[in-house]
């Protein structure tokens, strides 16, 4: 398809010679995508497409959405084009090419293919048919790598816990993702590989590109992105986040000794993003 806060209490520097990083990966939802009727945020996302294009830096969007979801977000809300799109929860990895199109990049199809060993889902499927509080999102959200549901927030642990007996049970080599919907404020949990996450689609990238890790900056909001704003990338955390997502990246980050690579903002989605990429500009200058 073509297209037409605050610093961690040690504020000592993590040092970059690139000024801002080369690379902005981003959520989507409740992240870069404005709120709905904030204002704010729609003018502070025009100064993030000046400010990539100042600084002629990668856009990578990094969600949970599927492909086609992720290009009718691009249109509705006027984003910037990215250069990747790692989407359905690091499962599916698209490369926009000179064209302006998008191209599903196979040799990361194999890699995933690869982590899933003698699980489907079809199988993933029949493990959970027994656990009434779940229900299968829309056909669109499915994958041959990913299956995926909806619940209500209120029995997201419970149904995590059940579902994590049910894949012990089978020696299923997959993994547990969860999170509340920004928007709706449901319960989400996909059923991945194990191993693949969002974290594991962008460490991809960056070994492809031969990037630094202090080059990139991650930016999130809810329990899908946690693995990847814990993972040593210099990190944005909206003020929308859920406590949860704020409180486990903190103690990974105080934990791995990392100074001055997590920034919580103030500002809400789209004004964090934009918020927490002038605090790294700053601190790296």
């Amino acid at each position: 398809m073509t297209l037409p806060g605050q610093m961690t209490t040690n504020s000592v520097a993590y040092s970059s010679s690139c000024g801002l990083p080369e690379a902005l990966a981003t959520d989507l939802d409740g992240t870069l995508i404005p709120l709905a009727g904030n204002s704010e945020n729609i003018q502070h996302l025009a100064q993030i497409r000046d400010l990539i294009a100042e600084r002629d830096m990668s856009l990578l969007f990094v969600t949970g959405r599927h492909f086609e979801s992720v290009m009718r977000a691009i249109h509705e809300f006027c984003l910037p084009t990215p250069n990747w799109i790692l989407c359905d929860v690091g499962t599916s990895a698209y490369q926009r090419r000179i064209t302006g199109d998008f191209e599903l990049v196979d040799r990361y199809s194999r890699i995933v293919k690869a982590q899933l060993q003698n699980t489907d889902a079809e199988m993933l499927r029949q493990l959970t048919s027994e656990i009434p509080q779940l229900r299968l999102q829309s056909a669109e959200n499915q994958t041959v790598f990913k299956v995926s549901f909806h619940t209500q927030a209120a029995d997201l642990d419970d149904v995590v816990s059940r579902i994590a007996m049910q894949l012990r049970n089978a020696d299923a080599n997959c993994q547990i993702i969860s999170s509340v919907d920004p928007v709706t404020g449901g319960g989400l949990i996909d059923l991945l590989p194990t191993g693949v996450s969002k974290a594991f689609a962008l460490d991809w990238w960056r070994r492809e590109h031969q990037s630094r890790q202090h080059s990139i900056i991650f930016a999130g909001d809810s329990g899908n992105d946690i693995e990847a704003l814990s993972a040593g990338y210099r990190s944005i955390i909206v003020g929308n986040a859920a406590p949860i997502v704020v409180e486990q990246a903190r103690e990974a980050h105080a934990s791995a000794g990392w100074k001055n690579r997590l920034y919580f903002a103030k500002s809400h989605a789209t004004s964090g993003v934009l918020e927490g990429l002038q605090h790294f500009r700053k601190t790296s200058g």
